[in-house]
């Protein structure tokens, strides 16, 4: 779909299939390192990426009945699907998309629209399992000393990162668009990327993969805040020591005054915690944040107790302090003089600690690419472009990006978020405007692509596509539910 023009004089090609406009030499290819010169023709670097549920690609089938011919089908829908990945783009966006596909799902026709986005107004949402302090809300997330977004909220175990958008890729220092394009190609194709933020770490990103703060590679993500740690475990240590302390930067837990402690009749130990006390058995602020224990800065849990109250504690009381996974654990005894003494751990305390740890789910690092497809490249699939937005509203047509689910924003506009790990390997591209280009797949009923002005004279039938001499088919990853489904 791609047009080309020839500079007679030295025989190279300009290619349109973004803004850039190169012209690319004999044996080259262009800046997106997408479309070549191959014999003064102008083709598409990387072959067009169509998934198949196949024996051939490792599937297992069990026949059910003795049949002779049975060739192992069980349903009726086409195991084949057209991705966008491959396929071109549509630019400068009057074309058609640069492949229609029809095929029969169940005895009906069925049409998947597809198209390479060239996305200026795109980014990743990163979410990194951990506790440790990675930086302020607010603040500057660099890649190669350039900014390239910046930390968003805490959530429950995880940090948050947005990168990339519109102003970091055109609004900045060309530079900056530059490292940023790179940084979301690299972090979207599920290739590692060390950050630096502001006033804060240094974490090495990869979708799938666990972070590594400042060197160390983490291993679990927190079992929950400090206060669901003790209601999740305060059985387990009734009878097995006097108070619990799990220290947690956000909400640490005492369960001698927590609720669950009161409904099992734990003693009052006399405990002094340091922090803003929030409800009983809960304290805010007990530390600053950092990456020591439970995500704060402290590496002696005691600085975050006071003295113990001598009308309630009493020499021999004891007391186990331990993190919200699991990772840090200490054991006290009370002296004459009420001071916390470290001693060697029981054992069955040792169990209940290695059961946090146990809780844990393991830490990884989350990569959702999401853009904003409400733009020019809708006219590639009709005339009439916001009929294919109302469409994908109606809940008609389904998008998908390289064959994988994506979840689409309420309000205006197709603006999309899909988990990389769910898309074939190097599914991303860019363009040097800077941009980067991403596949997207609109599904939908051959009758309901008529009704909203879709480009009908350009409608071929999947065994055309499938039998293409430029074709890669890839197996289906199971666990991903068919774009059809």
């Amino acid at each position: 779909m791609v047009t080309e023009t020839t500079n007679a004089a030295i025989d190279k090609i300009r290619c349109d299939a973004c803004p850039v406009m190169c012209y690319i030499k004999p044996g080259a290819a262009g800046a997106c390192d997408r479309y070549a010169n191959h014999d003064g023709k102008l083709v598409r670097v990387d072959p067009h990426v169509i998934l198949e549920r196949t024996v051939s690609h490792g599937g297992k089938l069990v026949p059910f009945s003795r049949t002779e011919d049975w060739d192992g089908k069980i349903v009726h829908e086409p195991s084949t699907f057209v991705t966008a990945i491959g396929a071109g783009t549509t630019y400068p966006d009057y074309k058609p998309a640069p492949f229609i596909v029809s095929a029969e799902v169940d005895g009906v026709d069925m049409v998947t629209v597809v198209t390479e986005g060239i996305f200026s107004y795109c980014g990743v949402k990163v979410k990194i399992d951990t506790d440790r302090y990675l930086g302020p809300e607010t603040a500057t997330v660099r890649a190669q000393g350039e900014a390239v977004g910046h930390v968003t909220t805490s959530e429950y175990g995880s940090q948050m990162l947005s990168l990339g958008g519109v102003h970091h890729l055109t609004g900045g220092s060309k530079k900056e668009g530059r490292v940023t394009c790179d940084t979301l190609m690299d972090l979207a194709n599920c290739k590692a990327v060390e950050l630096t933020i502001d006033g804060g770490a240094t974490v090495v990103v990869q979708a799938g993969e666990p972070p590594v703060v400042n060197g160390i590679r983490e291993e679990r993500m927190r079992v929950g805040c400090g206060s669901a740690t003790i209601g999740m475990f305060a059985k387990q240590w009734h009878g097995k020591v006097d108070e619990v302390v799990v220290v947690d930067d956000h909400i640490t837990g005492v369960l001698s005054e927590h609720q669950a402690g009161k409904l099992l009749d734990i003693a009052d130990t006399g405990i002094k915690m340091k922090g803003r006390r929030s409800t009983p058995g809960r304290y805010f602020q007990v530390a600053d944040p950092g990456t020591g224990w439970g995500g704060t800065n402290i590496s002696d849990p005691l600085a975050i107790l006071g003295p113990f109250d001598p009308k309630e504690a009493k020499p021999g009381l004891t007391m186990l302090m331990v993190s919200t996974t699991g990772e840090h654990s200490s054991y006290y005894v009370l002296d004459e003089a009420l001071k916390p003494v470290e001693t060697e751990m029981p054992a069955d305390l040792k169990f209940s600690v290695e059961r946090i740890q146990e809780n844990c789910e393991p830490a990884l690092c989350t990569v959702l690419f999401m853009a904003g497809a409400g733009g020019s490249l809708r006219a590639g699939v009709t005339d009439n472009p916001v009929r294919l937005t109302r469409s994908v509203k109606d809940a008609l047509t389904r998008v998908t990006s390289g064959g994988a689910p994506v979840y689409v924003w309420p309000g205006g506009g197709i603006t999309y978020m899909v988990d990389v790990t769910q898309m074939p390997a190097g599914a991303f591209g860019y363009v040097p405007t800077p941009a980067l280009v991403a596949p997207i797949e609109f599904t939908m009923k051959l009758s309901d692509y008529a009704a909203l002005g879709g480009h009908m004279d350009y409608v071929k039938p999947l065994s055309e596509v499938q039998n293409g001499e430029d074709v890669r088919q890839l197996p289906w990853q199971s666990p991903i539910p068919g774009p059809r489904a």
